[in-house]
């Protein structure tokens, strides 16, 4: 599926309400298609918005207003709120303690999940857990090594989270529902993740042009050697 136009920024992260429509966050705009890739609503928002994740009517998108992958007190971390019939913005919560920039999240359990940019060398990952009202309610610790600038994007999906790193190549991270169990292979979900039905996930591409940015979702299975794999969806 090709999401419908072409952007400034590069593809950040999808979501899906589960009822016919696909949320894209293209870094400084948020755009709302069907499930063939239209273009229902398209708005602009300010840089950086991240990976982004739907909730009871409402989008879910981690922010961050300063800079990733630097050591604590550059990062200007934030969750943005829209209401997902129209995407217009209705509510901003700080997330400081996401220290090094706040670039993904999913909700699950009434509680939001918030991941981010990390300093090179650090060997480890890290998830902030907020409650129904964004009160910092405790630091999880992934023991995955260090990934490229942390995690880009990430879902709860059949009894495991999901995340998409960065790297040459990039890997794709499962863990437990306590963060623990760590699996680690090379594949690319630092574009968008999203589950769709039992072991199986739509996963985000990108293209970049003279005209701009593009956004695609290409559909995977699991498999548990390489943790997901593309499959043609003709």
């Amino acid at each position: 599926m090709d999401c419908q136009g072409t952007y400034r920024g590069h593809l950040q992260g999808v979501a899906a309400d589960g009822k016919g429509s696909i949320f894209w966050s293209f870094t400084d705009r948020l755009v709302k298609t069907d499930t063939a890739g239209k273009s229902l609503i398209a708005v602009e928002a300010p840089s950086h918005q991240g990976d982004l994740c739907f909730h009871e009517g409402k989008l879910y998108v981690a922010v961050n207003l300063g800079q990733f992958n630097k050591p604590a007190g550059e990062a200007d971390s934030w969750v943005f709120v829209y209401d997902a019939d129209t995407l217009k913005e209705i509510a901003r919560h700080p997330v400081t303690e996401v220290v090094h920039g706040a670039g993904g999240m999913d909700a699950r359990a009434g509680h939001f999940l918030v991941i981010g940019g990390l300093p090179p060398g650090t060997n480890e990952n890290y998830v902030y857990e907020y409650d129904a009202d964004f009160k910092f309610v405790q630091r999880h610790v992934i023991t995955s090594g260090y990934t490229l600038m942390g995690i880009q994007t990430a879902t709860f999906h059949d009894g495991y989270w999901w995340f998409g790193c960065y790297g040459k190549p990039a890997e794709l991270l499962r863990t437990s529902p306590d963060f623990k169990e760590v699996k680690r292979w090379p594949y690319d979900a630092a574009l968008g993740i999203v589950g769709v039905a039992p072991g199986k996930f739509l996963v985000g591409r990108g293209t970049r042009g003279k005209e701009g940015h593009t956004g695609q979702l290409v559909p995977a299975v699991v498999e548990e050697m390489s943790g997901l794999k593309n499959i043609n969806s003709r």
